[in-house]
Formats: C-alpha cells, sequence, structure tokens
C-alpha cells in the first residue's frame, strides 16, 4: 500500500464560499448542515464545533468522500483506522467469499473486519458528485 494514500472514513464535504467544509444532509431534502472545528461568519455553536445550515443551491459542489479498496482480492470500503489496522466493509457481492476472507456479518448483506493494513490493496479516495 502506498504510504501516500492516508485512509479516511466516509463522509459529505461542501465547498460554501472561499472554503470546504465537511457536510452532512438533511433535515430537509434541499437542505445541508455546514461544519468547522473554529467559529465562523453564520455558523452557530453546537457541543463543541460550529454549524450552519443552508439550501443545496447555497453550495458550489457537494461530493461524498470515500476511502476503498481491495482485501483478499475482493472491493471493501474503508470504514475506520486504528491501531489494530483498518476497519473495513465488505462491497463485493458475494456473503460466502465475505465470510470466507473473515468478515463477520454484522448485518443482512452487511459484513465487516479489522485487518492489518498492509493486507488492503489498491487504495483510493473516491469524491463522488452528489447532484
Amino acid at each position: 500500500m502506498s504510504d501516500a494514500i492516508t485512509p479516511v472514513a466516509s463522509g459529505f464535504v461542501a465547498r460554501f464560499g472561499d472554503r470546504t467544509l465537511p457536510a452532512a444532509l438533511g433535515p430537509g431534502s434541499d437542505d445541508v448542515v455546514l461544519f468547522s472545528e473554529t467559529e465562523l461568519e453564520g455558523f452557530e455553536a453546537a457541543s463543541g464545533y460550529w454549524r450552519r445550515r443552508v439550501r443545496r443551491a447555497d453550495v458550489e459542489w457537494l461530493v461524498l468522500v470515500r476511502t476503498v479498496g481491495a482485501f483478499g482480492g475482493e472491493p471493501c470500503i474503508v470504514l475506520d483506522e486504528d491501531d489494530d489496522g483498518l476497519h473495513i466493509a465488505y462491497t463485493g457481492h458475494s456473503g460466502m467469499k465475505a465470510e470466507a476472507l473473515g468478515y463477520w456479518m454484522v448485518d443482512h448483506g452487511a459484513y465487516e473486519v479489522v485487518v492489518p493494513r498492509e493486507e488492503v490493496f489498491s487504495l483510493r479516495v473516491e469524491r463522488i458528485p452528489v447532484p
């Protein structure tokens, strides 16, 4: 695995004004909530961070950022990283393959496992535009 790729958890990112900020969708279908670790004009304090709700049309772009790769030759998404390795979820289509690779079923059709970082290959960060 390349040291140039630092796995990141999945999440939304939006461009608002001259800033790129973490974001969330909702509560309404046309709403985007922007987050900041520092106080910004128009943002309100909320439990250790700042947030601002805007209309989807107010952001220049909105993307879903996620780290994907392959474990055991099968596709996966990185959920988290800690001292034990990468917490990954299986994104293939065979529960039997997932179980054979050591994934455990966390819900119907959903499989996860924690593996050493060096066992996950072809890591890349995807930016999926949100229409």
